[in-house]
């Protein structure tokens, strides 16, 4: 590979970086404009396995809108990124995969608390906007009321 190759490598993985803390502040401010925005067309998002739904990202906006009301505090840790950029030829390519954990303390508005943690799969596309989640899948593996 060259030093031109491997910086594409770098911006690329900071990039779909960056699109995923983007996605967890999104989620944390209630702010459903700027979540829509980070998906590409057609994007799915995948919140079964913590009760939630799957479905089109827009559904599952508004169906998050809903939800988190319950949740008047709210902060989600997204971490331990595994960014796979993938191209047969080593180059950075236009798709990416990233597993990450998750830990998402809430509060409700009684006071009491709820946490859950898991694991994220979010897979990212570069398009001529830039980098865009193609679809997101929550894998919660605990919860603590």
């Amino acid at each position: 590979m060259t030093q031109r190759v491997d910086l594409a490598a770098v911006m690329a993985r900071l990039a779909v970086d960056d699109l995923v803390t983007g996605y967890a502040m999104a989620v944390d401010d209630a702010d459903w404009t700027a979540y829509r925005a980070l998906f590409a067309p057609g994007s799915r998002a995948d919140y079964r396995s913590s009760g939630g739904i799957e479905g089109p990202v827009d559904e599952v906006a508004d169906w998050l809108a809903e939800s988190i009301r319950l949740f008047p505090v709210r902060q989600h840790l997204i971490v331990n990124r595994r960014i796979t950029l993938r191209d047969p030829d080593g180059y950075a390519g236009d798709t990416a995969t990233v597993r990450a954990d998750y830990l998402n303390p809430m509060r409700f508005a009684s006071g009491a608390e709820f946490v859950a943690g898991g694991r994220y799969a979010f897979t990212a596309l570069r398009g001529d906007e830039g980098w865009r989640l193609g679809s997101v899948v929550v894998e919660e593996k605990w919860r603590r009321m």
